[in-house]
């Protein structure tokens, strides 16, 4: 039994600084007893008790010698009043001790008590001569029995094994006195009597230290429970954040790209066909609506003023179902895309949006990067239980340090890696292999593990 560092002047709960996450599982059974013990209506008069106590537990942390001046004044008023009316003659063995001798070993019986807490062994040696003194001429004063009082404090700050020395030392006294004073049998009943004592004194400081212990630990819990709490939301933040980023970032990169493509074509065709011009136009005047109207439900999650109570558009994020219109408007921005799909489609939700959202960034740095006279291929293979792959290839040009040779400059190629590693999947892109001119990109996302 080692050392347990309990102390009632410590910091209480509520002025230590709360420190986080969250969702790690805990203890079931001490869950339902908390969420019991909150449900269970708290007596007014329990519920003042427990305030009055915290209130003396908190003024004893703030100023514990006060508290131990006035307690341990108190028993050396006591022991003063038992030496000067004359209470210690009714058990003493020796009327006659002289009054110097009772009135020092009053004093050496009771004064200690001022370090009970502190060094609550350092008190009970302290005493122990006293006492001794006490037995040997048999003056017996009852302030000898306010050794049980440092061992209390023994049993309930120090390691448990000095109750050993401490009982033995307590009760030596005891012995000297039954076998100089004692009369037949009634030696027994003293030493007896004082082991009780004894052992009532450290069973009461062992369920305090118990108690002590038991909330240091539902406190200690609770903090971290608090810290992992924090944790947790700090981290749901930053994974929101950057979800919002690379939303954003398909949004906004896809759709002006169309739009640039679409605004460079018109403006050729402006003066020789009027009418191709004008479908350039109501084009992208119909992708600019659909990139605010995305913009628009993209931002209604952050925000946080009086009206962010309103239901936000029920529209779906975009699907496979989306791919063709995704693919019509590239086309309209002029970059020609044939696209090729082998399978039956059947994927979650969230693996279609992964899947859409490559192969939009692709072609967008395809319209971004790839130069005049580009075309595009996407071969999209469906297999079994969720598992897809997706091959986008054109035949553009590498277009200097700010083209497709640097495409990690952005957040494209990092927020496409980041959407295929949520589902266990692979992203290559790079150039096409020689002599094969232009950039793939290749997705590829395993069968989903069954749960």
């Amino acid at each position: 039994m080692g050392p347990v560092a309990n102390d009632d002047r410590k910091t209480p709960a509520a002025e230590r600084p709360t420190e986080q996450p969250a969702d790690r599982p805990v203890d079931q059974s001490v869950d339902q007893s908390v969420d019991r013990s909150a449900d269970r209506p708290v007596e007014p008069l329990a519920q003042y008790v427990q305030h009055l106590n915290q209130r003396v537990r908190a003024f004893d942390r703030r100023h514990p010698l006060l508290w131990d001046l006035h307690f341990t004044g108190f028993w050396v008023t006591a022991a003063l009043i038992d030496y000067a009316g004359g209470g210690w003659r009714n058990v003493t063995h020796n009327p006659d001790t002289p009054g110097v001798l009772l009135l020092s070993l009053s004093l050496g019986l009771s004064v200690p008590l001022l370090w009970r807490r502190t060094h609550p062994a350092a008190v009970l040696l302290a005493m122990a001569p006293f006492a001794f003194v006490n037995a040997w001429t048999g003056t017996a004063l009852q302030a000898a029995l306010l050794q049980l009082v440092a061992v209390y404090h023994i049993a309930l700050r120090l390691p448990l094994r000095n109750l050993w020395w401490a009982t033995a030392l307590v009760l030596a006294p005891v012995a000297v006195s039954a076998a100089r004073y004692g009369e037949d049998g009634s030696w027994s009943q003293q030493i007896g009597s004082q082991l009780t004592s004894l052992v009532v004194v450290a069973l009461i400081g062992i369920t305090v230290r118990t108690r002590q212990n038991h909330t240091e630990a539902l406190e200690d819990r609770a903090r971290r429970l608090e810290i992992e709490r924090d944790q947790q939301a700090q981290l749901a933040t930053a994974a929101e954040r950057a979800r919002i980023a690379r939303e954003m970032h398909d949004i906004i990169g896809h759709n002006l790209s169309v739009i640039t493509g679409l605004a460079d074509g018109g403006k050729y065709a402006a003066t020789r066909s009027p009418e191709r011009a004008a479908q350039a136009l109501d084009a992208i005047g119909t992708t600019s609506r659909q990139a605010l109207g995305e913009l628009r439900r993209l931002l209604d999650v952050l925000r946080d003023d009086e009206t962010a109570h309103r239901p936000a558009e029920l529209t779906p994020q975009p699907t496979l179902t989306d791919l063709e219109q995704l693919i019509d408007g590239v086309r309209a921005a002029g970059l020609p895309v044939h696209s090729t799909v082998e399978g039956r489609a059947d994927l979650p939700a969230g693996r279609q949006l992964t899947v859409y959202r490559v192969i939009q960034e692709a072609l967008t740095n395809t319209l971004k990067h790839a130069g005049p006279n580009t075309t595009a291929e996407i071969t999209l293979v469906h297999g079994g239980r969720g598992s897809v792959t997706a091959t986008i290839t054109d035949t553009g040009t590498i277009t200097g340090t700010t083209g497709k040779d640097t495409p990690a400059d952005g957040r494209g190629l990092p927020g496409m890696r980041e959407r295929t590693a949520l589902y266990g999947g692979t992203l290559e892109a790079g150039p096409r292999p020689h002599p094969e001119q232009g950039w793939r990109v290749h997705l590829h996302l395993p069968e989903e593990t069954p749960q």
